[in-house]
């Protein structure tokens, strides 16, 4: 018997694609989308293109409107809580948006969830950013990366929490929000503490999906800005890969309620932005990729990586694709697709 999912934000990158997952193994869905963010409507054309218009129920509603995501979760099984803002930049000089959309917002979710008497299961879509700058952490150098002293396996989900922005309070506030309902009210829910997303149908911009920003600018020959001296690393993972620890977190609640997961590539899927980065775009494509320089940005990390062995323990996830595999993909998306991108 299938499941009625809401799925907030699912006119997004991330939203669409999981959306795309359920109705393909033919879940009953709602996406609830404001349509704000740039690209919505192209990815609710491609839904209704793929699947049919009447596949799914669109519901055009903000997540700060308390009695609309209230009604939106009424039979709700399961809502996978993805609708944010998103971008560290939008948060310094909008800190009240960034604030109403993701603290509050979140808190609209989750009481949604609570009225609707159903006991649904609640995923949360959090951040690494909750862990702020960590500059107690000690941090090597080396010729084309930097890479942590004390943390060969990365940052662990114990780890205190240093909310190092708007952006890092808002969704920290989310964050903790979320794991206090399942202790207190006995919701099901489930943060995950995500790193670098990136794959397929992601309109990156520069201040948000930076590996697809960087492909797409590549090929449509728009400037590409580092920032810093391009060796900052980051740990990436592949949007299905995502999507399989959403669907295990579901198909394991009773386990995975109340929990925290790192979900991030790990230390196996780690690029350092430029400097490892850079090379694999130019042979894709088979150009030298001129770039211009900028500044450090405030509480820009040298290095983030995950921990992701409790979720590997927990619940058995752990990446499948490869960076250079989903690189590829993405790469070879961007080119097949040209024409979504050119004019904006």
């Amino acid at each position: 018997m299938s499941k009625r999912y809401l799925v907030t934000g699912g006119a997004g990158f991330i939203g669409s694609n999981y959306v795309a997952r359920l109705l393909g193994r033919g879940e009953q869905v709602a996406v609830f989308d404001n349509l704000s963010r740039p690209g919505a409507d192209k990815y609710l054309a491609w839904l209704r293109e793929t699947y049919g218009k009447d596949s799914f129920q669109f519901i055009q509603g903000d997540i700060r409107d308390a009695e609309a995501i209230r009604n939106a979760a009424r039979q709700a099984d399961a809502i996978v809580h993805l609708a944010a803002q998103v971008a560290v930049t939008t948060s310094v000089t909008e800190p009240r948006s960034d604030f109403e959309i993701n603290a509050l917002g979140t808190f609209n979710v989750l009481e949604a969830a609570r009225a609707s008497g159903r006991q649904p299961a609640v995923l949360y879509a959090s951040t690494n950013k909750v862990y702020g700058g960590m500059e107690e952490v000690k941090v090597l150098e080396e010729e084309s990366c930097y890479s942590y002293a004390d943390y060969p396996e990365g940052v662990p989900e114990s780890m205190p929490l240093d909310f190092h922005s708007p952006y890092g309070c808002s969704k920290g506030c989310g964050d903790q929000y979320v794991r206090d309902y399942q202790r207190i009210y006995g919701l099901p829910t489930v943060v995950f503490r995500q790193s670098c997303i990136y794959g397929p149908r992601q309109f990156g911009v520069e201040d948000q999906g930076w590996v697809a920003w960087f492909i797409i600018a590549a090929q449509l020959g728009r400037k590409i800005t580092i920032y810093g001296d391009g060796k900052q690393v980051r740990d990436v993972l592949y949007v299905e890969d995502l999507l399989d620890m959403y669907d295990l977190a579901l198909a394991n609640i009773d386990r995975a309620s109340g929990q925290v997961y790192n979900v991030g590539g790990g230390p196996a899927n780690t690029l350092a932005i430029w400097k490892e980065f850079g090379p694999i775009l130019e042979e894709l494509m088979g150009e030298r990729i001129p770039v211009d320089r900028g500044d450090w940005r405030p509480g820009d990390q040298r290095i983030y990586v995950s921990n992701i062995q409790k979720a590997e323990k927990e619940l058995g996830w752990r990446p499948k694709v490869g960076v250079r595999e989903g690189i590829r993909r993405l790469f070879d998306w961007v080119k097949e697709n040209r024409r979504l991108f050119e004019g904006n």
